[in-house]
């Protein structure tokens, strides 16, 4: 755990309840957070919560220990989010451009970033001289590598350089909008934040049918959700296109110069591993040029998914494709078959000895059925996106075989049932055949690329799914984390001074 896990927030810092975030028995009992845990809180957090829920999206600051000490733990947990406002500049902070070849992009990202230092660091361009006459034009720093050795290294080697509290590693091919560090700059006033991540949007007003497609389903664009960033949650990574970072975190966790594709998952990875906390900001927008060309789209894609098995030997556990638990593919597997009934059986009894481990908690059985039909939910759709992606292979077959097969047409409705509400949601400028067409191939495209990495590893790691004991849930897990953050919220300090520590987060 980093120092800055035992520094409080600072007063008048707002927050406001995660959108998923639930809150069951009177604000005794709350479901959410990264990862999905189950919480009971003491009575004395009552009134904070009650004051939450009555701030709503805009969100409030706590004025007592009890209540930073609550905003701390909620903050943590990701069931609440931080909501400062934006602080107008100037903002003691360097720009950070890796660059390869596209002089014109540069300077376009140049001109965006107008009015900061900027380090532009050349990882060996075959013609630098255009590249440099950008970097010169617009007063920015230039280093050159003299040998190539890929974006981590080149963002290393502009960190080493930087002298400001923060630093924004920008791509050449991406211009954030005007107010980006307004917004972004305030979220590390939280002591925990180590970086930040704005909302990356392919560029507008291309009419061709893979820039539409791409306006909805970037492969950069996180979403219009804040988020705490953590493996197990909605966002287990932001891509680092565009990230603020605080200096002091990174400076001893620099990117992994080994990995050539990946290094930005690993590199929010191991921010959370050493307990510092990144955030999903899409209040602040970057724009980027995106890979139209059919063929180099793919083959993108593809290359994303080759890093699967570097990223598995690194981080064991974290690529399995899928989670699902037993009781969930019990009662999958009955559905499937045709057999509602024993499914909603099944169903039944594990939503009954579910709801005997939570006895402790002060909710009824409704908690335990809920918690059972979305786990159900989502190890449904889990298992169709892995169908989609890592097994494409048979996922293909399943789509071939469904007009003569139950199963196959269940597990179709698994694969496409997703894809069908994620059009119905977003109401893309693409046709729902058209649109569907190119997800499935985006998803074989990187599916690909995992089984090729994991041939050539001779890994099956990014391939195997973590299949759960009926126990998935971690109740038991749940209930500690809920005593400690009750009993630490019972015994704030007397003196007035700083809250206690927050117990460690859940992994």
């Amino acid at each position: 755990m980093s120092d800055a896990s035992r520094h409080p927030l600072p007063p008048g810092f707002p927050i406001a309840l995660d959108e998923g975030t639930s809150l069951w028995s009177g604000g005794r009992v709350a479901t959410g957070g990264v990862p999905w845990k189950v919480v009971r809180l003491a009575d004395a957090a009552r009134p904070h919560l009650a004051a939450l829920r009555r701030a709503g999206a805009r969100g409030t600051a706590a004025s007592s220990p009890v209540g930073r000490a609550l905003a701390r733990l909620l903050l943590d947990h990701g069931l609440a989010r931080p909501v400062p406002p934006p602080r107008p500049g100037p903002h003691d902070m360097t720009v950070v451009i890796p660059a390869y070849g596209r002089p014109d992009e540069l300077a376009r990202c140049l001109a965006a970033v107008k009015g900061l230092p900027v380090i532009v660091v050349d990882d060996c361009s075959p013609d630098p001289g255009p590249l440099r006459r950008a970097a010169a034009a617009a007063g920015a720093r230039l280093v050159r590598h003299p040998v190539n050795r890929g974006p981590a290294a080149a963002r290393n080697t502009g960190l080493r350089l930087v002298d400001t509290p923060l630093a924004a590693f920008v791509d050449s091919d991406c211009r954030p909008e005007p107010g980006w560090l307004d917004v972004l700059v305030p979220h590390f006033d939280d002591p925990r934040v180590a970086a930040v991540a704005p909302r990356v949007r392919p560029d507008p007003g291309d009419a061709r049918l893979l820039a539409r497609y791409e306006t909805a389903r970037s492969a950069l664009d996180m979403g219009v959700r804040p988020a705490l960033v953590r493996p197990g949650g909605r966002l287990g990574f932001v891509p680092t296109a565009t990230l603020l970072v605080r200096v002091a975190a990174v400076r001893d966790l620099p990117f992994d110069e080994e990995l050539r594709l990946g290094e930005d998952v690993d590199f929010v990875w191991r921010l959370g591993d050493r307990g510092w906390n990144v955030r999903y900001e899409p209040a602040a927008r970057v724009e980027h040029t995106a890979r139209l060309a059919p063929v180099e789209w793919a083959r993108r894609r593809h290359e994303y998914g080759t890093s699967a098995a570097d990223l598995a030997r690194r981080h064991p556990g974290r690529l399995a494709p899928a989670r699902p638990s037993l009781w969930n593919l019990a009662v999958l597997a009955l559905l499937a078959r045709g057999r509602p009934g024993p499914a909603a059986a099944c169903a039944a009894v594990a939503a009954a000895l579910l709801a005997r481990r939570l006895a402790r908690l002060p909710a009824d059985w409704s908690l335990a059925a809920l918690i059972v039909g979305k786990g159900v939910l989502a190890d449904a759709a889990a298992l169709g996106h892995a169908l989609r992606r890592e097994w494409w292979p048979a996922g293909l077959l399943v789509l071939v075989a469904c007009p003569r097969g139950r199963a196959a047409r269940a597990a179709a409705a698994a694969m496409l049932a997703p894809i069908a509400l994620e059009w119905l949601r977003e109401r893309p400028a693409v046709d729902p055949v058209r649109y569907t067409l190119l997800r499935l191939a985006e998803d074989v495209a990187y599916g690909t690329g995992v089984t090729a990495a994991s041939a050539r590893a001779r890994s099956s790691a990014p391939l195997r799914p973590d299949v759960r004991l009926p126990e998935g849930l971690s109740a038991a897990r749940a209930g500690t984390w809920a005593r400690a953050a009750a009993n630490r919220i019972r015994r704030p300090r007397r003196s007035g001074g700083t809250p206690p520590e927050p117990p460690g987060t859940d992994r």
